[in-house]
């Protein structure tokens, strides 16, 4: 028993101790570059500012059209910035709970679930309220990552990383076309929904933020609560239950944790993919695998990246912009294959 255990736990262990002194200067690094792609998301678009114009813009000042833009931008930064890290760390935190390199939201259907859950709440029961599109997404984000969790887990070998990519691939293409099917006979709603389907944060407003905040506090207190759990699960259910850890317990509160933060940024900023797979693992390349520090990591890696995103969403195509979630697919897509090939998936 105790060489089963060593061979299990070796390598995990040798990553989490890795020296805080280590990480730290990483983690200032991620920060610094997250204040970069803070600064660029105010000063470029459509039209570029000067600097002394971007302070004052910042500053609230709208006494000109480029401090007026500035302004404009600074809740679609902050917009970037929480959706990106929720983003993150809900797919950090759901490949902790699963242990499949390959979960993420998008991937595994659950921010579909929630676009779905919203758009039938507002196509046919009149949903209006802002904090109602948030209760409503984790709803449905919450029932899908059940419904593809129970399917991926039929058959030989329970619920293998390639079996759950397929069962979330095939539950996001059934409800895009659900979602689809609803939008499209309503014109009232359908000009609305086109552009938030895609994903993007174009619409971000100071209100916008306020009533997604509270919603978010709880997701990233519960997952990071979550995080010494996480690493025993990540020695396998039987070694984790001798540890201590309630298994199923320490699942459950870790899922709702990830399901609140998708459903949160879902409902904010539409179904945008990817974030929560390609962040987490290239973060923990700075960080290693302890999730105590995984998790922070995570959260400003999602934002630096949707936050610069957006930037070069809105400068490749001046004066148009391209939807962020158009940007992370083409970023996150040829990393989806790249994981699959590395990882040599091979059970159905």
């Amino acid at each position: 028993m105790t060489s089963v255990a060593s061979r299990h736990r070796t390598p995990d262990v040798a990553l989490v101790r890795r020296p805080a002194r280590v990480r730290v200067p990483w983690l200032l690094a991620l920060l610094a570059l997250l204040a970069l792609a803070m600064l660029a998301s105010v000063a470029f678009g459509s039209r570029d500012v000067g600097w002394a114009d971007v302070w004052a813009g910042i500053g609230g000042a709208t006494d000109t059209i480029e401090r007026a833009a500035v302004a404009k931008r600074v809740p679609r930064t902050l917009l970037a910035v929480l959706v990106g890290a929720a983003l993150a760390v809900s797919g950090a935190v759901m490949q902790g709970v699963t242990r499949n390199p390959l979960a993420d939201p998008g991937i595994l259907g659950v921010n579909m679930g929630a676009s779905l859950a919203v758009v039938v709440a507002v196509a046919y029961f009149g949903l209006v309220s802002p904090t109602g599109y948030v209760w409503v997404a984790m709803a449905g984000a919450g029932a899908t990552a059940v419904f593809v969790y129970t399917v991926g887990s039929l058959g030989r070998g329970g619920a293998t990383p390639l079996k759950l990519a397929l069962a979330g691939a095939a539950t996001s293409a059934a409800f895009a076309s659900l979602v689809t099917a609803v939008v499209l006979p309503r014109n009232d709603i359908a000009g609305g929904f086109r552009l938030w389907q895609i994903g993007g944060v174009g619409g971000g407003s100071y209100e916008r933020i306020r009533h997604i905040l509270p919603f978010l506090a709880v997701g990233f207190a519960v997952s990071l609560l979550s995080a010494r759990a996480l690493n025993s699960l990540a020695l396998g259910d039987e070694l984790a239950a001798g540890l201590g850890e309630r298994v199923a317990v320490v699942r459950a509160v870790a899922a709702f944790g990830a399901v609140v933060l998708c459903g949160t940024a879902t409902a904010a900023a539409g179904p945008i993919g990817f974030v929560g797979l390609v962040v987490p693992h290239a973060v923990r390349l700075l960080s290693g695998v302890d999730h105590r520090w995984l998790l922070p990591f995570s959260a400003l890696g999602g934002a630096a990246l949707l936050t610069a995103a957006d930037v070069v969403g809105r400068v490749i195509t001046r004066p148009e912009d391209v939807e962020v979630g158009v940007i992370t697919a083409l970023i996150g897509a040829p990393f989806f294959i790249h994981i699959v090939r590395r990882h040599k998936v091979r059970e159905l």
